[in-house]
């Protein structure tokens, strides 16, 4: 099988969005405009960096559109559809239709098209432009945050920490939490809905890829603010609770995966958050408030407490 059969039998299927008037298999993709303005975003995920050199297809193809879709999330956009450039060592048809299908089952989730790409031989690299769209000037950014609005953020953290430690033999769990914080690390949901709800109402938003602790300093530096977070206040679940005297508050603080989304919120929109929140599944958590001076400070835990790293980082040294 050469590069376009590959393509031919695992990667090509109709459209389903009007606005995708050509997809897989011309030299590019073809867009129709629709009068909204469309959010790009790419994510490259690399075998022994990103997933286990011996993950199921399955998963790594979930999880490659699955952190992609997120930043969409992030943005408060309407997801629409996706390249996909794929380095493979050799054609394993069986992982190869494991990804194929944990892939295409969340495109299905989201209503997402596979448009176009690239296949090369190479180590099993996965890159994926993720595009949606978004009513023109209604795009959430990070930069809009300002001293005196609330900080919150979807779902729960830490879990997919928990999954990792699990998996690495570092942290013990009742039995009856594997199946969730391993749930949690090999297939994160992207919050789709509530970034769609938030527009609006938050004026700055992220989501939690490399950890909270780092992406809200990601947040609060293109806004010019600090923050001020209120550790009794994280959502943290009773898997967690199960580990916290194993991991602390640094697992749910520094160690990313957890594909939430972080927001601000002003004092006069709180009205209108109250009312999207009971919406969308695990509701918004109030942790914190932005305040004028630059960094990140600790509140409701141990004297002096600080996270011993400041979450997820590609090339620290």
């Amino acid at each position: 099988m050469d590069e376009f059969g590959l393509i031919a039998t695992y990667f090509t299927r109709p459209a389903r969005h009007a606005a995708v008037r050509l997809g897989v298999g011309d030299d590019a993709a073809v867009l129709a405009a629709s009068g909204q303005e469309h959010v790009l975003t790419t994510d490259t995920l690399v075998a022994g960096v990103h997933f286990p050199d011996a993950a199921p297809g399955f998963d790594v193809g979930y999880k490659a559109l699955a952190v992609n879709a997120s930043d969409l999330a992030a943005m408060g956009a309407r997801p629409l559809g996706f390249l996909l450039s794929l380095a493979l060592p050799a054609i394993d048809e069986t992982w190869l239709g494991g990804f194929r299908d944990g892939l295409f089952r969340l495109a299905d989730e989201l209503a997402m098209d596979l448009i176009g790409g690239d296949t090369v031989h190479g180590a099993l690299t996965i890159t994926i432009t993720a595009i949606g769209e978004v009513p023109p000037g209604e795009a959430l950014t990070r930069a809009g945050a300002r001293a005196g609005d609330r900080i919150y953020v979807s779902g729960l953290l830490g879990e997919a920490a928990l999954g990792f430690l699990m998996r690495a033999g570092r942290v013990t769990l009742p039995e009856e939490f594997a199946p969730q914080v391993l749930a949690r690390l090999d297939r994160p949901r992207p919050r789709i809905a509530e970034g769609q709800a938030l527009r609006g109402i938050a004026s700055a938003a992220i989501d939690v890829s490399d950890g909270l602790v780092a992406d809200l300093g990601h947040l609060t530096h293109a806004s010019g603010v600090g923050a001020a977070l209120d550790l009794r206040r994280l959502p943290l679940s009773d898997a967690y609770d199960a580990a916290f005297t194993t991991v602390g508050y640094d697992a749910a603080l520094t160690f990313g995966d957890d594909y939430e989304l972080v927001f601000t919120v002003p004092p006069e929109r709180l009205t209108a958050l109250h009312g999207v929140a009971a919406k969308v599944p695990g509701g918004f958590h109030y942790i914190g408030d932005i305040v004028a001076e630059p960094g990140l400070v600790f509140r409701g835990g141990p004297a002096g407490y600080a996270p011993a790293t400041g979450g997820y980082a590609h090339f620290r040294s």
